[in-house]
């Protein structure tokens, strides 16, 4: 479980913070505090393994609470949280080692991706005493990828459709399901829902198997990969 630490002096934008950690798994929010003072007294007594911090504050701004974080030494990650969207403020926290950078407002997808992709990350540095250069490369370019997203559909998909799609996708999302199942939600053929399908596969937001029974053809069941999702927003 990962210890997380809010410093948000906006009790609403702060309630929300609270609202959207609670739907992710493996995380534990320990304080809300709305001050880097506040911060500091609590980081000297309890043990907190991440930050949420926003950078606009009454008295002493977040990134006088990184500069303290980095003097000192302590194993604190920091993801931002601020609408500070000037690239020199940015680039300051960038310097200062940041694992994350929101920009307000932003939706619960970008927050969850956020804090997965920590996790995922965190995970990977707390197993390991040592590494391959294999292993290594994969952590440092986890997630790259993404960035090279192309905004356009592939040729012959279409907005209307992906988004009648996507809507199945959701309400068939908690256990694995059947392009068979997507085809009959949406009144398409299994062919077309399958290239849909097929594109969701590609951005990384569904996982596929294929389940061989004793008779008949295999059966395609789809996995839903919340971590991905807010990635389907580049064309909806």
């Amino acid at each position: 479980m990962i210890n997380v630490m809010i410093v948000e002096d906006d009790p609403m934008v702060a309630e929300i913070n609270k609202r959207y950690l609670s739907k992710i798994n493996g995380f534990r929010l320990t304080n809300i505090v709305n001050s880097v003072d506040d911060a500091i007294r609590i980081l000297g007594k309890e043990d907190i393994q991440l930050i949420l911090l926003d950078i606009f504050m009454p008295g002493k701004q977040g990134l006088e609470l990184l500069t303290y974080l980095r003097t000192n030494e302590l194993e604190v990650d920091v993801i931002i949280i601020s609408a500070a969207s000037d690239l020199e403020r940015i680039k300051k926290a960038l310097r200062y080692g940041v694992v994350d950078y929101l920009i307000k407002p932003f939706e619960f997808e970008r927050f969850n991706a956020a804090l997965v992709n920590y996790q995922q990350k965190t995970r990977f540095t707390d197993k390991l005493e040592a590494v391959s250069q294999q292993e290594l490369d994969n952590y440092l370019l986890l997630h790259r990828d993404e960035t090279a997203i192309i905004e356009e559909l592939p040729k012959g998909l279409t907005k209307d459709t992906l988004k009648q799609v996507w809507e199945a996708v959701q309400e068939l999302k908690e256990i694995p399901f059947s392009t068979e199942e997507v085809a009959n939600a949406v009144g398409i053929s299994r062919v077309s829902t399958r290239k849909y399908l097929n594109f969701l596969k590609d951005l990384g937001i569904l996982d596929v198997k294929v389940i061989y029974g004793t008779i008949g053809r295999p059966v395609y069941q789809h996995e839903y990969n919340q971590s991905k999702e807010y990635l389907i927003k580049n064309f909806l």
